[in-house]
């Protein structure tokens, strides 16, 4: 049976994944990201899978866009059964030396509109009489990183929310709260992100896909629960993190500095914290070699 899906962040990294994987399933999709541009490439591999889809192009960080595409999705579909965000953006440099307003867009962006569109999603599927809300945490919201304060910030505030919010929704029948908790993820969030830091970054090994990232997530459409952590190091982290963190604390600082950022030198510059930047909406970051692609070339050249 096919549900309508909400994606927002549907243009790049996890939240294309994850609109891939609800269309190979034949849901319905409301796409939204900031580019219309990319939004509609989107659209189209949608179309290719034989999914329906409505494209809206908005800005989940203005307070008033997540009420706005949740009435466009009940207009189209007629209702929602699955929400699942994934917008983000992502800003290096040291804490001082970050500017405020990037700083505060970050927090505005990776927090309050997720705490926007939760708020949304969850009074409709109060009315509606159930629903799946699922968000992007990070496993940034179980440990810290220099270097990264807003995202950190945010994420550490929406994984307190997300559990708020499934105390809240204990006693409402079929409304769920979800969030899945990668941890290094193969997208172009970081050549996107923010950087007043000098050099580029990277995600730190090992690296997963935002395919797998993805799957997380249409599971906890299917089979809906509290947290999914998709990465192999996430919880030796968290345990050198909560166990050991005077250990923790002495190394993070080089260990970031060597694997997660590169050597690439960059000016300081807002990235697309506050504008999207056409044509770097992609699936992947180029951090992992596309197998799939290797196999088939491959294939090709076999007798």
């Amino acid at each position: 049976m096919s549900r309508t899906v909400v994606v927002t962040g549907a243009t790049s990294g996890i939240g294309r994944a994850a609109v891939r994987e609800f269309a190979g399933r034949g849901d319905r999709l409301v796409l939204a990201a900031r580019s219309a541009q990319a939004l509609e490439e989107v659209r189209a591999e949608c179309a290719a899978a034989g999914a329906p889809a409505l494209t809206v192009a908005t800005d989940v960080a203005e307070p008033a866009a997540p009420a706005a595409l949740a009435e466009a999705a009940v207009a189209e579909f007629g209702g929602i059964d699955v929400w699942a965000h994934t917008a983000a953006v992502m800003s290096y440099g040291r804490f001082e030396e970050t500017p405020e307003r990037v700083f505060e867009q970050t927090i505005r962006t990776d927090l309050i509109a997720a705490a926007t569109v939760a708020r949304v999603a969850l009074r409709h599927f109060r009315e509606a009489g159930g629903g799946t809300l699922i968000l992007t945490g990070s496993v940034l919201g179980h440990i810290t990183a220099p270097y990264l304060s807003g995202y950190v910030a945010s994420k550490w505030g929406l994984q307190g929310l997300a559990r708020v919010l499934q105390q809240e929704t204990r006693e409402t029948p079929g409304v769920h709260v979800c969030i899945v908790t990668p941890g290094s993820v193969d997208t172009p969030v970081y050549q996107r992100a923010a950087n007043y830091l000098g050099r580029l970054g990277r995600p730190p090994l090992p690296v997963t896909t935002p395919e797998r990232v993805a799957r997380a997530m249409v599971d906890c459409a299917d089979r809906p629960r509290r947290e999914v952590s998709v990465g192999r190091a996430n919880t030796v982290m968290r345990f050198g993190f909560t166990v050991l963190p005077g250990v923790y604390d002495a190394l993070v600082g080089p260990l970031m500095r060597v694997a997660a950022l590169t050597d690439r030198p960059v000016e300081p510059h807002d990235g697309v914290v506050f504008t999207p930047a056409p044509g770097s909406e992609r699936l992947r970051g180029g951090w992992l070699p596309d197998l799939g692609r290797i196999t088939r070339a491959l294939t090709r050249h076999l007798p």
